[in-house]
């Protein structure tokens, strides 16, 4: 038994489970426990898209469908990117249905990395991406863009580049941001698009977050650079279906080709009932996601508020459901110190924004995909603490 590690991939020695469910896991047992942790919205998938999966269980709906999905949903998925954002793709042959936009995020990286590429990765940034990465043998290279309010600008991606130069195989964007909740305008979008395109890089564009900004309308990055990037989104976020298990990967038809390889490999095809429900919560339900948006912006206001007048320094979010908060001096500094801290203390749980890259160090993340009720106490205690545990 001593020499089975041996027989792993090698580097599965160099990832990890990500600190965002380690540390849930560490605090969920804790009795009285309020969770601010996990990004999952508190809403119930609307009825009209369970009414449709139980109708395709009904109608045996049981069987694989086309590796690349059902084409209904693919119709839908390309009709509501095209209404929402003004992105065209043609169902046939540029879009992948995929378990959710973690195996997107997979069979994308897995689809163009070869040992030694290196990866542009804006950070704060979700942790999906790097074990995916390293897992391929490539390098993740980051951006650190906490000087810019977490926004990347042309003048940083023309740093890196200068540095790394052919090496580069693909940079990840993801706006709306997880952790930090900005996003980016249109002005910014194009400026992005208009540096990337000097490069011969892929774009691998995580957009799973559109339907929650907050003020201006999302603007994809596929809009002005079509031919360079792979588009993720999905339902998990804005119709609150993260247990169906529904992505979406569109790519123009050569890349998409060379994709669809690897995601037949990985899954054969996503479930047949949930991409039933998909259509459903695309068709019929393409707005559902207005009114979990409303009561989302109201949430980070309140949080906004409150944790601003205990001293954390905050840039107020644009979208998603996240406020990414920079400790005050005068507290336990190390991230995941002021977690456990806080956690043991006074039981309120949010994520060491460590958990983010080294960027995010000496800030914490909350998720606001909760009850107003249970935000209301969760400040409460909090203050509590802070009034209470302030260090030397």
């Amino acid at each position: 038994m001593e020499k089975l590690p041996n027989l792993f991939n090698q580097q599965t020695a160099f990832i990890q489970v990500s600190d965002i469910r380690q540390f849930d896991e560490r605090v969920s047992p804790i009795e009285g426990m309020l969770k601010l942790t996990i990004g999952e919205p508190d809403f119930n998938t609307p009825d009209h898209i369970k009414e449709a999966a139980m109708e395709a269980i009904e109608q045996n709906f049981s069987h694989y469908s086309p590796m690349a999905g059902d084409m209904e949903l693919r119709q839908a998925a390309t009709a509501f990117v095209a209404k929402k954002y003004g992105l065209v793709y043609d169902p046939a042959s540029e879009i992948v249905i995929t378990v959710g936009a973690s195996q997107a995020i997979a069979a994308s990286l897995s689809a163009i990395l070869n040992p030694g590429d290196k990866v542009l990765m804006p950070v704060p940034i979700y942790p999906g991406y790097e074990p995916i990465i390293t897992l391929n043998r490539a390098t993740p290279v980051y951006i650190d863009t906490t000087s810019n309010h977490f926004v990347l600008t042309p003048e940083m991606i023309h740093e890196t580049m200068a540095l790394h130069g052919n090496e580069v195989k693909a940079i990840i964007l993801n706006y709306p941001s997880n952790p930090t909740g900005t996003t980016y305008t249109e002005a910014e979008v194009i400026a992005l698009a208009d540096a990337l395109r000097q490069y011969e890089l892929l774009v691998i564009s995580d957009e799973i977050y559109s339907e929650l900004t907050y003020g201006a309308k999302h603007v994809s990055i596929a809009k002005y650079l079509r031919e360079q990037t792979l588009l993720i989104n999905g339902l998990s976020k804005s119709h609150a279906m993260t247990g169906w298990r529904i992505g979406f990967l569109f790519a123009p038809q050569p890349l998409m080709a060379q994709i669809l390889k690897v995601h037949q490999y990985l899954v054969t095809s996503a479930s047949s009932i949930s991409q039933r429900a998909g259509i459903a919560a695309l068709t019929t339900g393409i707005d559902d996601g207005l009114v979990m948006k409303e009561a989302y912006q109201e949430r980070g206001d309140f949080l906004y508020h409150a944790m601003t007048q205990m001293g954390f320094a905050i840039l107020k979010p644009s979208g998603a459901f996240y406020i990414f908060a920079k400790i005050p001096a005068g507290y336990l500094q190390n991230s995941m110190d002021f977690c456990v801290d806080v956690a043991e203390k006074v039981k309120v749980a949010m994520i060491p924004g460590s958990a983010f890259g080294e960027a995010g160090q000496g800030y914490v993340r909350l998720s606001y995909a909760t009850s107003m009720e249970t935000l209301r106490e969760a400040m409460t205690r909090l203050k509590e603490y802070m009034e209470k545990c302030q260090t030397a």
